[in-house]
């Protein structure tokens, strides 16, 4: 190659890097305006509903019951106690059950077409829209288990719909942990349950506990997995397993439908102290997982 061909070869590949640099910046200037575009909308909403719902919330807002068909009167306690309600009982089966899977997949089951089915179906379970579960929640527990439209028919519903995201959250924690802390173990006699048990688990606890977090508070704002299940006009709070219980999605939901301003301001409301409850718990994942990387050692 002559110096006339090589300079004409360095003219096309500058000029090939000067087009790649225009569509690249073309391609972070489209991707910026499209968040700028929803972040504008974002805080359009946010300020609508703190205008309206601000001046309804107080005190008495909080620790007052709806007063049953008469939605213009009381407040949010009994919603508010069904919804943690709800949470406790998510998290007693889906935390257990999806760790116990995620380890067994990632840990001890072998590489075959069964473990790769298996994990194929819990992803593809993730993606699943959320009124599916509520369908099976109403013709599985409501009704083939009959324990109707109650606390334990909406936490084993919201249990169901936030298991898998549990066990994909859990085996990326889990595929996080170096291979040496295994191998350490095992090379120091340890059995296969206790390389788990004392070595995986500890290190890879802040980022289940994250992924837990975080599928939880995904089930705390779901409507439509409860709206089957849920206890429209209940009066108070519920005692038992097998009481009806009100939420605040659903609470919010059916507000939202009344034509009357002063209810149209308490679905506000209600929405505010729902972001709240989102907002703490999405606050108490970032801690977790900041105070585990700052004391990493790997």
């Amino acid at each position: 190659m002559n110096a006339e061909d090589l300079g004409e070869e360095l003219r096309k590949g500058s000029g090939e890097l000067s087009r790649r640099r225009k569509t690249a910046l073309i391609g972070r200037a489209v991707t910026g305006l499209c968040l700028a575009i929803a972040v504008v909308f974002l805080g359009l909403l946010i300020f609508d509903v703190l205008r309206r719902g601000l001046p309804q919330l107080d005190w008495q807002f909080l620790t007052t019951d709806v007063k049953g068909f008469n939605p213009e009167t009381g407040g949010v306690r009994n919603a508010i106690v069904g919804s943690v309600y709800l949470i406790l009982i998510t998290m007693a089966v889906a935390v257990p059950l999806g760790v116990a899977t995620a380890v067994y997949l990632e840990e001890f089951a072998k590489d075959n077409a069964i473990t790769t089915g298996l994990q194929r179906l819990v992803e593809n379970l993730a993606g699943v829209p959320s009124i599916v579960f509520g369908l099976l929640g109403l013709a599985f527990f409501a009704r083939l288990m009959d324990f109707g439209t109650s606390l334990i028919s909406g936490g084993l519903t919201l249990g169901l719909l936030v298991l898998p995201i549990v066990v994909v959250s859990t085996q990326e924690a889990l595929s996080a942990v170096p291979d040496e802390f295994r191998n350490g173990a095992r090379a120091m006699g340890a059995t296969e349950w206790q390389v788990v048990k004392d070595h995986v688990l500890p290190a890879a606890l802040p980022g289940i506990m994250t992924g837990s977090i975080l599928s939880l508070s995904r089930a705390i704002g779901e409507t439509a997995p409860i709206l089957f299940v849920v206890s429209s006009f209940i009066r108070g709070v519920p005692t038992a397993l097998t009481d009806g219980f009100l939420a605040l999605p659903y609470q919010i939901f059916y507000w939202a439908q009344l034509p009357s301003q002063e209810v149209q301001q308490m679905a506000a409301s209600a929405i505010i102290v729902l972001m709240a409850l989102l907002l703490t718990m999405n606050g108490v994942a970032v801690a977790i997982r900041q105070w585990s990387l700052s004391r990493r050692q790997w």
